[in-house]
């Protein structure tokens, strides 16, 4: 396909196909991301799963994706897009089947493993489609749809999921996908045309990604299991001590490699290596949380699903009201105040869910608290993709997003792992409402810190403006943000130029 005599119009019929495949499978995978956290204590009491079990749960589907998001980018720019896209769309759909049937919570964790793989491939693929598809002049808008869409999806996700669970069983936010999938994949085979990189290089760094999933999932275990199995055992010295080879391993390989899914030179920007820095600060507040904030709602302030998904749709709702805004802001006058100032304000919403015990009420404690979190969120994440797109090169845009969602989510990853030990939350704890309200209440205010330090963190290095970066208007960053970005080259990506 060339741009020139085959690339979709955003108004036109074939423009609007493509969109909807692409927001109905990346949505499916926002959608599931986020539901599984208000099903964690049903399926704690289902299982009769321990509270190691429940971080695993959320973990297994983390590691694998954080891992491997930028094979799955490579995967499309060299053997198509819509090809693995469709693959990534099959692929998760299975791994949702077996999610939906597990008999245990072990083949559970090993299906979202499988899911996070599917993840991987088809994550990064719906915004290549887009950036690959669509006319230069239309991708903005169909960027825009895509994140705006797709955002609803994430909103919806804990109230679905808590919808799901109180009508039927937990297992329906698995097999939910099932339907949708098959609708993506009917759509992409006759709708989304095939696009692929010719310049992508003939080889993909296959030990670059075992490496990473290696070297996460060493790290993942140690800091799971050390809390049950003993720091000092040997299986989690052992996990550790894997973690960190792999890790190191993964650093040598990718500066030697010829085609490396993380060019390290691109760290070279001082500014892109601060942002992300900053990411890795704000997320790991947020997922370590936002893990927590579920199972405290529903075991100890005895929410059911349903209440509990509810009351986080503030924070969803003001994220989708504000962050254009946001990003318009920050263009104007540089990201540094937002970047410096939203997580502190995240920092505070966090800190008042220290409140939050059996007696609480969702008005004067748990609705505030979300409220203050979600302006925060929202006057930070805009300028923060801004930042990180603005501050690599324009050619190597979609690696720098791409990366910085890798490093988004393997900030997740880690605080769910680290944060409840740290908080002296153990497994007993989960089943007794005082002992997790009181690690609770330290978990929290560990992240409101964490994130608070992201924000002193970008007003010490995030320059104002970015240097060399003048202010012109860009609605592709106006209008969308933290985007599942793939690793892209060449003219398909959405360069400064071709924005207006």
């Amino acid at each position: 396909m060339t741009e020139a005599t085959a690339a979709p119009r955003y108004a036109s019929s074939a423009g609007r196909w493509v969109i909807a495949a692409t927001v109905l499978g990346s949505g499916m995978a926002a959608l599931d991301a986020t539901v599984v956290g208000i099903a964690l204590p049903t399926l704690g009491r289902d299982f009769h799963a321990g509270f190691e079990a429940l971080q695993w749960v959320v973990t297994g589907y983390a590691l694998t994706l954080a891992a491997l998001l930028l094979l799955g980018g490579a995967l499309g720019d060299r053997y198509g897009r819509r090809r693995v896209f469709i693959v990534g769309t099959l692929w998760f759909a299975a791994a949702s089947l077996l999610c939906g049937v597990a008999p245990n919570v072990a083949v559970l964790i090993a299906a979202r493993a499988l899911q996070g793989v599917g993840g991987a491939l088809l994550t990064p693929g719906s915004l290549a489609i887009l950036q690959a598809s669509f006319q230069p002049a239309d991708r903005p808008k169909a960027i825009g749809a895509w994140s705006g869409l797709g955002g609803v999806a994430t909103a919806v996700g804990p109230f679905l999921g808590g919808y799901l669970i109180a009508a039927a069983s937990w297992r329906l936010i698995f097999l939910i996908n099932l339907p949708v999938a098959a609708l993506v994949v009917a759509v992409a085979v006759r709708h989304v045309p095939e696009t692929r990189d010719a310049t992508a290089p003939s080889r993909l760094d296959v030990p670059g990604a075992a490496l990473a999933v290696i070297g996460l999932g060493g790290l993942t275990y140690g800091l799971i299991e050390g809390p049950v199995r003993g720091w000092a055992s040997p299986s989690t010295l052992a996990a550790l001590a894997l973690g960190v080879t792999g890790l190191v391993a993964f650093v040598v390989v990718e500066a030697r490699s010829p085609a490396p899914m993380l060019p390290l030179g691109i760290f070279r920007s001082g500014q892109f290596s601060a942002a992300n820095i900053v990411t890795f600060a704000v997320y790991s507040a947020l997922g370590g949380a936002l893990f927590l904030l579920p199972i405290q709602l529903q075991q100890v302030a005895h929410y059911t699903p349903l209440a509990a998904g509810a009351a986080l749709l503030p924070v969803t709702a003001i994220m989708l009201l504000l962050s254009s805004r946001s990003g318009a802001l920050a263009v104007r006058i540089g990201p540094r105040l937002q970047m410096s100032l939203g997580p502190v304000i995240s920092a505070i919403g966090l800190a008042l869910l220290a409140r939050v015990d059996a007696d609480s009420g969702y008005v004067t404690e748990v609705l505030p608290a979300m409220t203050v979190f979600g302006f925060g969120l929202a006057t930070t994440v805009a300028p923060l993709t801004w930042t990180v797109l603005e501050s690599a090169p324009a050619e190597h845009a979609g690696v720098a997003s791409g990366i910085n969602n890798a490093v988004a989510r393997a900030a997740g990853l880690i605080a769910v792992a680290v944060l409840p030990a740290a908080a002296g939350i153990t497994r007993e704890d989960y089943l007794d409402p005082a002992a997790f309200t009181t690690g609770f209440r330290v978990a929290v205010l560990i992240a409101a810190a964490t994130c608070a330090l992201g924000g002193l963190l970008a007003a010490v290095t995030i320059r104002r403006p970015l240097e060399g970066v003048p202010p012109p208007r860009r609605p592709w960053l106006e209008t969308h943000c933290a985007l599942d970005a793939p690793p892209l080259r060449g003219h398909h990506v959405l360069t400064r130029k071709e924005a207006p």
